[in-house]
């Protein structure tokens, strides 16, 4: 009888003791996540721009609500709250509430700022689209390096109305040919006499891609002969592998 009581209460002993550890766990975890809570709320706090941006912390994880004024100052929430070092993650939900922009001026405002952006960097061999949704900006096409990449970003990322990026530009490798490419067909190209006039405005409307010898020619030119032109003497650089044409005829995209 005795065995039976000591097995009884043996068992039920080995049945709390994972309990309790697991209630103990947890509450290190909920002391832990408080604690968290409190530096990031400190973190954010620091800045007047995330004075409507909240915290709640669940096992170590992060969760950002709220509002700010412009997409980078959502960017720069995320970044102050990964200062805490021990902070495991976090899901970034804070809203961009800005003024109420139309997608048509946003991308209208971006086109003009992109065209001009990285002047005495070689523009030249950058060619970027963008697209907006609703306030999401997909920024597509390529560079030759990445901080052209990320000047770009930059830009979009402070532009009123922007609620998003979504970032899809191609960075070319690095390349000491392609570098040399590049240089020859700018000079092929826009030291023709018929085609020098679109080195006059800095946008330089005829874009020079160039990734491992294959080249792409984007941009709008003002006749058919100047775009035949162009493709003509990029095909005449030694080194070319290959030329696709993308130039447009400014008088054919208002058809």
């Amino acid at each position: 009888m005795k065995k039976n009581v000591f097995t009884a209460m043996f068992l039920l002993a080995g049945m709390a003791l994972p309990a309790l550890a697991s209630a103990q766990t947890s509450a290190r975890q909920a002391q832990q996540d408080q604690q968290i809570q409190a530096l990031v709320a400190a973190q954010l706090q620091k800045k007047e721009v995330f004075r409507d941006v909240s915290a709640k912390v669940d096992d170590g994880i992060v969760t950002i609500t709220g509002k700010v004024p412009l997409y980078m100052d959502k960017v720069n929430a995320e970044k102050r709250v990964r200062k805490v070092k021990t902070v495991d993650g976090v899901r970034n939900h804070v809203e961009v509430a800005g003024p109420a922009i139309s997608d048509k001026e946003v991308q209208e405002n971006l086109a003009n700022k992109l065209r001009y952006d990285r002047v005495g960097y070689g523009i030249v061999f950058n060619n970027l689209g963008v697209a907006v949704d609703h306030g999401v900006v997909t920024v597509s096409g390529n560079v030759r390096d990445y901080p052209d990449r990320d000047s770009a970003i930059a830009i979009i990322a402070t532009t009123a109305g922007v609620k998003d990026v979504v970032d899809e530009i191609g960075v070319a490798p690095v390349s000491i040919m392609d570098d040399g490419l590049r240089i020859r067909l700018a000079r092929a190209i826009y030291g023709d006499s018929n085609l020098r006039k679109y080195a006059l405005d800095p946008q330089a409307p005829i874009r020079i891609v160039v990734e491992n010898g294959n080249v792409e020619l984007a941009g709008v030119v003002l006749n058919d002969m100047d775009r035949q032109l162009a493709y003509t003497r990029a095909n005449q650089v030694p080194g070319v592998f290959s030329v696709t044409n993308h130039l447009q005829v400014a008088s054919q995209m208002s058809e």
